[in-house]
């Protein structure tokens, strides 16, 4: 199949278009670079365009069967501080990016979904059926899409997957691709900063949670796990499957201690660090179901907390050198 990768020059959209090719299928990468790399893109065809460009978008989509979507704003605390940008790029830009494909007769997407939907869950782990009750303005703009693609699925014929993902972490193997924000607010990178001496001192937002080591806890999963379970996605809806949506996670919790941890032995190295209070609206735990995955899509995270703090190790230590 030709599919479109919207935010395929980001993190997780560029190991997806990887993921892709390696499953024989062929790829255009469609970004507006406002935080993606070009380099992400490397060896895929490139059209650099937004989702709120009706007319880009109609001139790629009639070439496609079918379109994943990665291009959201995805910073928490921003959009708190600035909703008008993420409504207007998650919600405007999405139903743009969804009317397009439904004007082209493209029936098959694969949403970017994100556990922020559920807010603070009812019980954890977390399974498909919990409550979706975002508590700050990036949950609710995943979803308004999701429920955009659950009205057009039954209106107009459009089959989707929503796959809600927990904490996407590491890089790829190879470590010619991996996580590169600006800024960069993710807990294992900064670690990885702050124990190689090139960031500030970790700061770790709360200690007294009722959790074993009194931090908080998360699902993370690997970049590559994602991907892969995007390509099951796509061949599933292209089996003749009915829409669905499934959490991504590894369903084992790791606290920010064991993160640290885990970075001090991969790296020989201590991770200045600098204790504070918790952030509002943090929930003490966020770890995946993720039974319905595993069985719907014949899919199981292969790689834990050991793999993803080496390749993002591997992936960071390259970076630098290329730098210097």
């Amino acid at each position: 199949m030709v599919v479109l990768v919207v935010g395929g020059a980001g993190y997780i959209g560029s190991h997806a278009c990887r993921a892709l090719k390696r499953a024989g299928h062929q790829v255009i990468v469609f970004d507006n670079l406002s935080t993606g790399y070009e380099f992400l893109a490397a060896g895929f065809e490139f059209i650099k365009g937004d989702m709120l460009d009706a007319a880009a978008l109609g001139r790629v989509l009639p070439r496609v069967d079918a379109i994943m979507h990665f291009a959201a704003h995805a910073y928490v605390g921003e959009s708190g501080t600035n909703p008008r940008k993420y409504f207007r790029n998650n919600v405007e830009g999405g139903l743009s990016l969804l009317n397009a494909a439904l004007d082209a007769g493209v029936k098959k997407i694969i949403y970017s979904s994100s556990c922020a939907v559920y807010g603070v869950p009812v019980k954890v782990p977390i399974v498909e059926e919990n409550p979706r009750q975002p508590v700050n303005p990036y949950g609710v703009t995943k979803l308004i899409f999701e429920e955009a693609l659950e009205a057009y699925d039954p209106a107009y014929g459009i089959r989707y997957a929503s796959l809600r993902y927990f904490n996407a972490s590491g890089a790829d193997e190879s470590g010619e691709i991996g996580e590169s924000h600006d800024p960069e607010t993710h807990l294992i990178p900064l670690a990885l900063r702050a124990a190689a001496g090139t960031g500030p001192e970790l700061q770790v937002f709360g200690t007294d949670y009722p959790t074993p080591d009194g931090t908080c806890i998360r699902d993370y999963i690997h970049v590559n796990d994602l991907a892969t379970a995007h390509v099951k996605a796509l061949e599933r809806l292209a089996g003749g499957s009915e829409s669905f949506a499934v959490n991504l996670g590894t369903g084992t919790g790791c606290s920010v201690q064991q993160v640290i941890s885990a970075i001090e032995q991969a790296t020989g190295k201590k991770v200045q660090r600098k204790l504070g209070p918790r952030r509002a609206g943090d929930p003490p735990e966020l770890v995946a179901d993720p039974r319905k995955a595993e069985k719907f899509l014949q899919w199981k995270a292969e790689r834990g907390l050991r793999e993803v703090v080496q390749t993002a190790w591997n992936w960071m230590q390259r970076q630098s050198a290329v730098e210097r």
